[in-house]
């Protein structure tokens, strides 16, 4: 199912977005200015574009448990969380937003996904009392920076303490305009992506590709549980997590403000020491920071590094490395035990 087009868009100075926002507004002509607008408290964004689904019946709960990687089974009322669903490799195939509010389990993912998702759900029901559905016709999310539910529509209040907290409505889309119109000024999705790169948070789909893994975009501990019971995809993620590493990791680049030109496009080169260390995934103006990006590099890639972003054009842009997902200084625990092993093997006499 495509996005649902926004009426905003026919708000004067709405710019549309850029795939795969295309159905809300970029902008209302003042894009750096609706940042401020939202860092100060105030407005809110027009998500309406976002898949829904709800999912209700008595199982739910303990059925989304043992599909996505978040502990979910006990997860308090009103309480919001995020989660992912997992191919069989342990490779991302989506990223769930989600609150119960103890009736039903609202969920709001990326543009277009949500069928996809109830889908997969639905062949997964086998004898339990659940049911999943795409509602996105009649529901629409808004985003606001303020950090306590609503006393009318399912609110999903975000648990990070970032430049991104604040809150997630679920509003019946017939009631829409008459809703917003209460919320103050709007701020295009261009500023929510500002501040969704300062916070270094990852947006399946812009900033992942078939190949991600959670442990590389940051998901380890925020959508993904390391201590609860089997789900598709966990041998992955607990191979990377007790022997070895992730392949990449995300991090930001702060770009070179003198640089007047288009932000580098997705897909552009970052080099480190003159060789490809991987590709920018998102970048936006922010209104203090200047030009910043988000970019999946080789796990190695040493932090303090000179990167240069080279565009499609071959245009080059210096940029500094900020990691979002860490290397460690240390090999993690289970690497750490067969090297004692190994050591403590090599240390044995020779027999006779």
């Amino acid at each position: 199912m495509s996005a649902v087009r926004s009426p905003l868009l026919d708000m004067p100075g709405a710019v549309p977005a850029s795939e795969p926002d295309q159905a809300v507004a970029g902008h209302y002509g003042d894009p750096l200015g609706e940042q401020r607008l939202l860092a100060s408290g105030d407005g809110f964004v027009d998500l309406s574009h976002r898949g829904v689904v709800q999912i209700s019946g008595p199982d739910r709960l303990r059925w989304l448990n043992d599909l996505t990687t978040q502990r979910l089974i006990d997860l308090p009322a009103q309480t919001g969380t995020e989660t992912l669903v997992l191919s069989p490799n342990g490779h991302v195939e989506h990223h769930l937003m989600l609150v119960d509010d103890g009736t039903t389990t609202w969920v709001h993912v990326e543009p277009g996904t949500a069928g996809g998702l109830v889908d997969f759900l639905s062949s997964m029901r086998f004898l339990l009392r659940v049911e999943a559905r795409d509602v996105t016709d009649d529901w629409a999310v808004v985003w606001q920076p303020v950090d306590q539910p609503h006393p009318e529509f399912p609110t999903r209040v975000d648990p990070r303490a970032d430049a991104l907290h604040g809150r997630e409505l679920f509003i019946p889309r017939k009631q829409f305009p008459a809703v917003i119109a209460d919320f103050g000024r709007p701020a295009g999705i261009a500023a929510w992506n500002a501040l969704r790169i300062e916070a270094g948070r990852p947006r399946f789909g812009v900033d992942t590709d078939h190949r991600s893994i959670p442990h590389e975009l940051g998901w380890i501990g925020f959508a993904v549980h390391l201590n609860k019971g089997c789900y598709r995809g966990q041998e992955t993620v607990a191979h990377v997590a007790n022997l070895g590493r992730p392949p990449r990791r995300l991090v930001r680049l702060h770009l070179d403000g003198s640089v007047r030109e288009q932000l580098p496009a997705k897909g552009a080169q970052v080099l480190v020491a003159g060789t490809v260390a991987g590709h920018l995934t998102s970048a936006a103006y922010h209104h203090e920071l200047g030009p910043i990006a988000l970019a999946l590099v080789r796990y190695a890639v040493d932090d303090s590094a000179a990167a240069i972003v080279r565009d499609a054009d071959g245009t080059d842009r210096a940029a500094t490395i900020e990691p979002i997902v860490r290397k460690e200084t240390e090999p993690p625990p289970g690497q750490r035990a067969r090297m004692t092993l190994r050591a403590g093997l090599s240390r044995r006499p020779a027999q006779e």
